[in-house]
């Protein structure tokens, strides 16, 4: 197959490719903030409309469901048309689904906004991941995935502190309007950088043999790495859905510190995203390293699943499991990219990390079950176990990859 890319071997200048990379962190800094639009406002959507946590869960599903459908539709529209035009789409839509959260009255209004608030999401992954491969050099990939993962964290840290504060200082639905201002920042900001997020198509040459569009689907290696998204995105659900919830319940913890702990977790994936970047840039085996990270956080979380630490060591263990996922991630995008077809950069991406929007619309349906049952533990518990099974997925992609 003969296609015509950009040239991706020659390197760069250093401040095009940081710059590249800050403006991709800005956006996917906006999409994990768009993440949680509506989980750190649950206590007062129960308040406020009588809730259940299965209600709550559901919204989260409704948002992957149509976030997941639409991704795997995106990387297919991001090789035909580039990256640049659904970004900026999609910044409006969530600009649009905060203005309509800020105006909600009932769970109706709250589905709504997850419908939206998801298809805004949609488009992320195939357009960020699409602009790094072909506009960053290749020697500074490894550290540009880094970022790209270490600003994502930022974004899901700042949401929490974000909406608790402005809600604090006025109430829910200013926040709401505060954050519709932030994401249109953010798209004013892009809009007046886009040259530096041009991307070219896919072109064939008249005589080539092209393979359908497709074909990459028949690959055991990308349904391994679906599968990986898929079981450990699981996990992180949890922890962001419900962790505020359970620290309540187990350690009667207050809000506000179990607020921030969920901070803290979010903060210590963006350091371990950053030391991850430097162990992606010089490590064979991206697996492994993936591997024995999510291993090592499964084993964190287990162990704030049995309540023995108590309040304040259940905190800190809590954050370090943050930190342990967060070395994974730089490799994580790493194995990806290995795994991926030349020419199929979006569509790979979009399928594969609809595996982690299937886990995110799966996960708050399940444990949102266990948590109205008051299994607090066991839901600590069971996500601890599905980041465990998402290692014996790691591994399959290097052994397919290799």
């Amino acid at each position: 197959m003969n296609i015509a890319l950009p040239p991706h071997t020659l390197a760069k200048p250093f401040t095009h490719d940081a710059k590249v990379i800050a403006l991709v962190g800005m956006a996917h800094a906006a999409s994990h903030f768009g993440h949680l639009l509506l989980p750190p406002l649950f206590p007062v959507f129960m308040h406020e409309f009588g809730l259940s946590f299965s209600q709550l869960g559901a919204l989260m599903s409704v948002f992957f469901v149509v976030s997941g459908l639409g991704q795997a539709s995106a990387g297919f529209v991001v090789d035909k048309l580039g990256a640049r035009p659904l970004l900026f789409v999609a910044l409006a839509l969530f600009t649009l689904a905060a203005v309509l959260a800020s105006r909600v009255t009932g769970y109706s209004g709250l589905v709504a906004v997850a419908a939206l608030a998801g298809l805004a999401n949609a488009t992320f992954h195939p357009v960020d991941f699409t602009i790094l491969n072909q506009r960053v050099s290749p020697p500074r990939l490894g550290h540009a995935f880094s970022a790209h993962g270490l600003t994502g964290n930022l974004g899901w840290a700042l949401a929490p502190v974000f909406f608790a504060t402005v809600t604090a200082l006025s109430d829910w639905r200013t926040a709401y309007l505060a954050a519709a201002v932030l994401f249109a920042s953010v798209l004013a900001v892009l809009v007046f950088n886009r040259d530096q997020l041009h991307t070219q198509v896919v072109r064939h040459a008249p005589d080539a043999v092209v393979e359908h569009s497709m074909a990459f689907m028949k690959l055991p290696v990308v349904w391994w790495c679906f599968a990986f998204f898929l079981l450990s995105t699981m996990t992180l659900a949890v922890v962001q859905s419900f962790s505020v919830s359970i620290l309540k319940a187990m350690h009667g913890i207050s809000f506000e510190s179990a607020t921030l702990t969920l901070t803290a977790y979010m903060l210590c994936g963006a350091l371990g995203m950053f030391v991850g970047g430097f162990v992606a840039a010089y490590s064979k085996h991206s697996d492994r390293v993936v591997a024995v990270s999510m291993l090592t956080a499964a084993l964190l979380l287990a162990l704030c699943g049995t309540a023995w630490l108590g309040a304040t060591w259940t905190m800190v263990v809590l954050a370090a499991t943050g930190f342990a996922v967060g070395i994974g991630g730089p490799s994580r995008d790493m194995m990806i990219k290995k795994a991926t077809p030349k020419g199929a950069t979006g569509r790979v991406y979009g399928l594969v990390y609809s595996g982690l929007d299937t886990g995110f619309a799966i996960s708050p349906l399940v444990f949102g079950a266990f948590m109205d049952r008051g299994w607090y533990s066991a839901t600590l518990m069971g996500a601890a176990l599905v980041l465990g099974l998402s290692v014996v997925a790691a591994l399959g992609v290097g052994v397919r990859t290799r």
